[in-house]
C-alpha cells in the first residue's frame, strides 16, 4: 500500500517531500509486472482525508485476516489500542486517524510480524 502527498506546481503533481517519493519508489518495486492498481486521489482538507480512512481500513482488514480476528473485532482492538474506543472513524480528526494507523502499524510489527507502514 502507498500513501504519499503530492503538490501541484507548475501545472504538475510532485511529490510533497523526498519521503514521499521513496515510499512511491519503494511501493512501484513491489508491483508484479502487469498487475492492476487501484488509485484514489483527493485534495487535502484540514480535518481526516479518505485516503486516510482507506488505509486504517485495510490495515484493519490484513490484521484480522492475519489474526483470526473478524474485522469488527479488529478495529476495536486497534481503536482500543489508539485511546479511540467508542469514537467512529468518520468523527475522527487527522491525528486520530493517524493514532490508529500506528496502532495497526505496532500490533502488526508486534504480534504477526506484518510491515503495514
Amino acid at each position: 500500500m502507498f500513501s504519499g502527498k503530492f503538490i501541484k506546481k507548475n501545472g504538475k503533481l510532485t511529490y510533497a517531500t523526498p519521503k514521499d517519493k521513496l515510499a512511491y519508489e519503494i511501493f512501484v518495486d513491489m508491483i508484479s509486472e502487469g498487475e492492476v492498481i487501484d488509485m484514489f486521489l483527493e485534495v487535502s482538507s484540514p480535518d481526516h482525508s479518505k485516503a486516510q480512512l482507506a488505509k486504517v481500513h485495510a490495515c484493519i482488514r490484513e490484521l484480522a485476516k492475519e489474526s483470526g480476528y473478524t474485522f469488527d473485532e479488529m478495529k476495536l482492538i486497534i481503536k482500543e489500542h489508539a485511546g479511540l474506543a467508542g469514537k467512529s472513524f468518520g468523527d475522527c480528526s487527522k491525528s486520530d486517524l493517524m493514532l490508529a494507523i500506528e496502532a495497526c502499524i505496532q500490533i502488526g510489527r508486534e504480534n504477526y510480524n506484518i510491515n503495514l507502514g
